[in-house]
């Protein structure tokens, strides 16, 4: 994006009067900037940070444990937590943590 450096507004681009090249042209002041080459810029994107919604692993150490099969490992119990992540109106979420240690699988009902 390239901006007018008179008034600071963004530019547009237009095919010149000729029809032949473009240009860029500044819709609220009378700027005109031929376009002579290829404008390109490259600019890297940076990830944004993913927080843990449900807390990370200190949200699950004081809570309690249900019958439930794990859909990975099929143990059969799991620690679950409900959670309102919709609307008033709608029924809470529950998320599944399974107790077997080396699985840890993670999972949500509702």
């Amino acid at each position: 994006m390239e901006f007018c450096p008179t008034c600071a507004n963004l530019l547009l681009v237009e095919h010149s009067s000729s029809g032949r090249s473009l240009r860029f042209f500044c819709p609220t002041c009378p700027y005109i900037y031929r376009i002579e080459k290829k404008i390109s810029k490259k600019l890297a994107l940076k990830q944004k940070e993913v927080d843990d919604v449900l807390g990370g692993e200190d949200a699950w150490k004081n809570v309690d444990r249900t019958e439930a099969t794990c859909p990975q490992c099929t143990y059969n119990q799991a620690y679950f937590m409900q959670i309102q992540i919709r609307s008033a109106d709608e029924p809470m979420s529950t998320f599944f943590k399974c107790c077997n240690k080396a699985c840890g699988f993670r999972w949500r009902e509702g």
